[in-house]
């Protein structure tokens, strides 16, 4: 599967968040394909507040160890689209645009924020069922 790492799962997964199933899911996609990031996670992480200094040193091996995407003219179009089209979050848009134009499945726990992008495969490690 190719994907989208958003924020909140990676800082979920540094931060040792998941509960063993959902821990494996995000280690298996980790495994198979270099993690996809958008800039904006990127910036999103590396300026969380609530992260401490060892942290910080966590998500820049993550971050080291990722693809990050950066915003692409085809990306700043579609995040426009986006924006005309639904009421979202400029990060967001751009995270989702990111999705769309790299044709990536967005990992995210924030399903609600991206609902309204019909067109955009999402799936919510935390909402993983036997």
């Amino acid at each position: 599967m190719n994907y989208i790492l958003d924020t909140n799962v990676v800082i979920d997964y540094v931060q040792g968040h998941f509960p063993d199933k959902e821990n494996a899911f995000i280690e298996s996609l980790l495994f198979a394909n270099t993690p996809n990031l958008s800039f904006i996670t990127e910036i999103e992480i590396l300026c969380w507040k609530h992260a401490k200094e060892e942290d910080v040193e966590q998500y820049k091996k993550f971050i080291a160890n990722s693809k990050v995407i950066e915003l692409y003219n085809n990306i700043k179009q579609k995040t426009i689209d986006i924006r005309t089209n639904h009421k979202i979050k400029l990060p967001d848009a751009i995270i989702a645009a990111t999705a769309l134009v790299c044709d990536l499945e967005l990992i995210t726990r924030n399903v609600e924020d991206f609902k309204d992008v019909a067109e955009l495969k999402i799936k919510n490690p935390w909402g993983l069922h036997d």
